[in-house]
């Protein structure tokens, strides 16, 4: 089996052996669940360091979507397709679970008015 060394700060060393001794486990059979599940991408959320600026950056988008909607609902539309084209042109979004996936290819999100 192949072995992946890391390096840890002591302290969190030492939490890692103590969690893992009361667990009856050793620190590899503690932190391999974890070490899989990030591997295989079951779906579940794997916390980064860059959620907090994520959390920002949504509260952020919630809040100006607000004031475009309430300005021009049409523009909102335009700006939501246009940031999802984005998202998939960067793997950030899944074109076969986005329900927009059949407008903008290869270009910008034009409303029916073609505004």
């Amino acid at each position: 089996m192949p072995v992946i060394t890391i390096q840890l700060d002591g302290e969190l060393h030492r939490r890692l052996k103590r969690r893992a001794a009361t667990a009856n486990l050793s620190i590899s059979a503690l932190v391999r669940p974890l070490i899989e599940d990030v591997a295989v991408g079951r779906g579940g959320y794997i916390f980064t360091g860059q959620d907090e600026l994520m959390g920002i950056a949504i509260q952020t988008y919630a809040l100006v979507a607000e004031l475009v909607a309430d300005q021009s609902p049409q523009l909102l539309a335009r700006g939501t397709a246009n940031a999802r084209l984005l998202m998939r042109d960067r793997g950030l979004l899944d074109p076969s679970e986005d329900p927009l996936a059949d407008v903008a290819h290869g270009g910008s999100y034009r409303g029916e008015d073609g505004q």
